[in-house]
Order: structure tokens, then C-alpha cells, then sequence
């Protein structure tokens, strides 16, 4: 018979619940403790795709349980979804139910949402894209919910793993991350402070995408005038030229090279911190009409050897053609040398047509239709080469092109204050993202040093376990 493992003792939980001098991220105020998210709540995750399956589920009804899934995380929604089980069911798999506080995770779709869900929740349990968190009622059940969504986006060093979430880590990984714990009372202060500063701060972002919204709502509508004709139809008149003159033709007769280009990787080459060397442009650095350089990186120059096609010239026009970013475009006019990587198409002109032109239709409303209907979405959407080439378009004379773009030019006079908006909201993230490393490391001005030891509330804390 296999031996019962034996209790340990309150402070023999204790030590184990300590975090080991070494393995400290950094420093906290003396009257913190390290512990482990393992010993603050309960981890669980949902059960496996077999044990829910749509032949399962029933109308809504006396007696039926709600089925929570990972839209409920991502859009912070208790009432989203229409799946229920019935109580015979539910009882088979009331290990998974959710109550009142408890966190949700997703683990599918847009990975790393948590969402607190409220008192008047229906009964029910989680599905397999979620992870259940109960908190301790011992710690501030908000104090909890912004360091942990906060460990999700950044490693507890402090290093951005950057905004997208992957995958949730394994439960021997998750439970064993370090956890700051102050008392109580600094853990509300903390929670004061950080809702009094966030408060301001969406605020301020909010204005800030609402003038963008604007912005790009007007430059929508007059991008739709100009490839319409509307634009210059007084011009047209003054040179007695017709809108029937337009030639409805493909991008493939106008260009003279379609590429893309690849991934350094795949070919063998490595990244190098030496900006003699050759430009890499990637999706992230074409922007909606210019080329944001605010993030260099440079490869060595044997890529373009290997990429011959794809070695940039003066005047290129760059569409990215995988992921978010399908669509924007931009016209590369860097001087040096410059290759790009497989998510941006190389569209290189023929003389007679205007490259302006041509890359404010690329980012015009009736193009992002196109990618829209054209891109195949797999693990990424992406256009092909052949989806850009035959790409439709109406195409005035070059002298009417020509006139599109002065006339876009004044109009569109405000893409720097665009461009300025962005920052404004990125920088405004950023700052979150400072004062909550601030907050996890007791810098926030509220910590009193007369305070008892946290410790104190861990041993609260592990006796719920006792």
C-alpha cells in the first residue's frame, strides 16, 4: 500500500512558500515577501475538447448549465455564448464550475484575456480554451488580477515578450512564477493609486483615438472621392477629358517586378548590429503611407546574393502582404541598401505611371476591400503575389494622376498629425506599462515601513490550505 503523504506543518509551508534569495526577479521593501502565484490561488484548467462536444449541448432552460468560453475572457462578456449542458451533464463535470471572482483565462483565439466575472453570473463550468483562477480571499482579489495579466505581456524581469500572447504556460511554469506579496492594506493603496493614474491615462487615450477615428474616417472618404473620380471632376471639365477615359485595367500591366521577399533564417543569414550593412524592412516597419524606421535591423549584406529580386530601389512601392498589417503600403525612399523580408510585396512601377498614385490607391478603401475578400486566412493571413497582380483598378491619364495626388497632398496635409496620434496612444501604454513595474516593486510612494511583515499574510494565506 502506497504511503499517505504526510501534512506538513504551517511552517514548513512556509518555507517552501518563500522564494529563495536567488531566485528573487528583484527588489522589493523589506516588509514584502516573494512567494509563488501557486500559494496565492488555485489553478485550473478546462477539460479536455472530448469531454464537451456540440451533441452535448441543449436549448436554454430550467435546469441547464451555461457553457463559458474564451469570448467570455476576450470581450469581458458573462452573457456571450449560447451553449448549455443539462444538469446530468453538468454534474459529470461540476469540477469545472465557475462562481462569483472567479478569474477566466483564455488559452485559445486572442491567448492571455482575463476577465473577473461578476455576482450575477449564470451557473455553469468552463469549456477546454479556458483556465479557472480562484484568488485567495486572504489577497486583493484586483491587486492579483493587474500583476498577473501584467506577467502574461512581460516576462518578471521586465522584458517585453511584445503584445501578442502565444500560449499560456504550462501549469509547472505558471504556478512556480514569483509573486510579490505586500500587506493588505499597501496591496489597496497599490490598487488606489494604479485606478486613480489608469483613470487619467484612458482619458487621455481615448481623446487621442478619437481624433484618429476621425482622421482616418475623413481620409477614408476622400481616398474613396479620389479613385471614384470625384476629386477632379472639375478638372477633367476645365480639360475636356472624360471620366470614360479612365482605363479599367490590372496592376500586373503597370508594374515592371512583383516580389516578395524572405526570411533571413530560411537563407542562412544572420542579423548584425552594423548599419554599414544591408536594411531589413519587415512588415512592422511599412506604415500607412511612409516607412517608420523607429526600429532598425540590418542583416548581413550575402542576403542580397541570395535575394537578388528583392534588393530594394529608390521610389519601390512596399505593400505588407501577411498578417495584421495586410495592405498598408508605403514608397521606399531610403538611400541605402535595402531588402525586405517574406510579408512585404515589392511593387516596382513602369515609368509612365505615378507611384503616388498607386500607393494611395494600395491604401484606399477599395483595395482594403480586396485584401479583405482575397486573403486566405491559415495560421496567418496572407495575399499572394498573384492575388497583388491581379489587382483591378480604373487608371486616369498620368497628367490626372498627377493632379489626384497634389490634390491628395493638400488635403491629406494631417498625416503627420496621424502619424503623432499613434505615438501618443503607444506612449500612453508604455506609461502603464512603467507604473505597474513601479507598483511590483514598492515604488509607488505608498508603502509604509512601519507596517508588519507581509509574512504575517502568508501565513494567513496557507492556512486556507491547511
Amino acid at each position: 500500500m502506497a504511503k499517505k503523504k504526510e501534512k506538513l506543518s504551517l511552517e514548513e509551508m512556509l518555507e517552501q512558500a518563500l522564494v529563495n534569495e536567488e531566485d528573487r526577479p528583484y527588489e522589493v521593501p523589506e516588509n514584502w515577501v516573494w512567494t509563488r502565484l501557486d500559494n496565492v490561488a488555485e489553478y485550473k484548467k478546462g477539460p479536455f475538447g472530448s469531454a464537451i462536444t456540440k451533441a452535448m449541448f441543449v436549448q436554454k432552460g430550467e435546469n441547464t448549465y451555461k457553457i463559458y468560453e474564451q469570448g467570455n475572457a476576450i470581450r469581458k462578456d458573462k452573457n456571450y455564448g449560447s451553449y448549455y449542458i443539462s444538469e446530468e451533464k453538468y454534474h459529470e463535470l461540476k469540477g469545472f464550475t465557475v462562481y462569483p471572482n472567479d478569474l477566466i483565462v483564455s488559452c485559445a483565439g486572442t491567448v492571455g484575456e482575463v476577465y473577473q466575472l461578476p455576482e450575477d453570473i449564470e451557473k455553469g463550468i468552463i469549456n477546454q480554451a479556458l483556465m479557472r483562477i480562484k484568488v485567495s480571499r486572504k489577497v486583493n482579489l484586483k491587486y492579483y488580477l493587474l500583476y498577473f495579466s501584467e506577467s502574461l505581456k512581460i516576462d518578471i524581469t521586465g522584458k517585453s515578450k511584445g503584445t501578442a500572447i502565444k500560449n499560456i504556460p504550462p501549469f509547472s511554469i505558471l504556478k512556480n512564477m514569483p509573486f510579490p506579496l505586500p500587506s493588505i492594506v499597501e496591496q489597496q493603496r497599490i490598487v488606489d493609486i494604479i485606478e486613480q493614474l489608469f483613470e487619467k491615462l484612458d482619458t487621455a487615450k481615448e481623446l487621442a483615438q478619437n481624433a484618429l477615428d476621425s482622421f482616418e474616417n475623413r481620409k477614408a472618404a476622400i481616398l474613396h472621392k479620389a479613385f471614384t473620380g470625384e476629386l477632379t471632376a472639375k478638372w477633367r471639365e476645365e480639360n475636356r477629358v472624360s471620366l470614360d477615359d479612365w482605363e479599367d485595367t490590372k496592376m500586373k500591366n503597370l508594374t515592371l517586378l512583383v516580389t516578395k521577399g524572405a526570411s533571413p533564417r530560411w537563407q542562412g543569414v544572420n542579423y548584425i548590429d552594423d548599419d554599414s550593412q544591408t536594411l531589413f524592412v519587415t512588415s512592422e516597419n511599412v506604415r500607412e503611407g511612409f516607412i517608420d524606421l523607429q526600429k532598425e535591423k540590418y542583416l548581413e549584406n550575402k542576403i542580397n546574393d541570395i535575394q537578388k529580386r528583392s534588393v530594394l530601389q529608390m521610389g519601390d512601392i512596399l505593400l505588407n502582404i501577411v498578417g495584421a498589417s495586410i495592405g498598408r503600403a508605403a514608397i521606399f525612399k531610403i538611400n541605402k541598401l535595402a531588402n525586405i523580408n517574406q510579408a512585404v510585396c515589392l511593387i516596382r512601377l513602369k515609368d509612365n505611371v505615378s507611384k503616388e498614385f498607386i500607393c494611395n490607391y494600395l491604401n484606399a478603401p477599395s483595395a482594403m476591400q480586396y485584401y479583405s475578400t482575397n486573403k486566405v486566412d491559415v495560421a496567418r493571413a496572407n495575399l499572394s503575389l498573384t492575388d497583388v497582380n491581379n489587382m483591378s483598378l480604373l487608371l486616369p491619364s498620368i497628367e490626372e494622376q498627377k493632379e489626384i495626388v497634389r490634390i491628395l497632398d493638400n488635403l491629406l496635409d494631417n498625416e503627420q498629425r496621424a502619424k503623432e496620434l499613434c505615438d501618443v496612444i503607444e506612449k500612453i501604454d508604455l506609461m502603464k506599462k512603467a507604473i505597474l513595474s513601479r507598483a511590483f516593486r514598492g515604488r509607488l510612494g505608498t508603502n509604509d515601513s512601519d507596517e508588519e511583515s507581509a509574512i504575517e499574510l502568508l501565513k494567513e494565506v496557507l492556512r486556507e490550505k491547511i
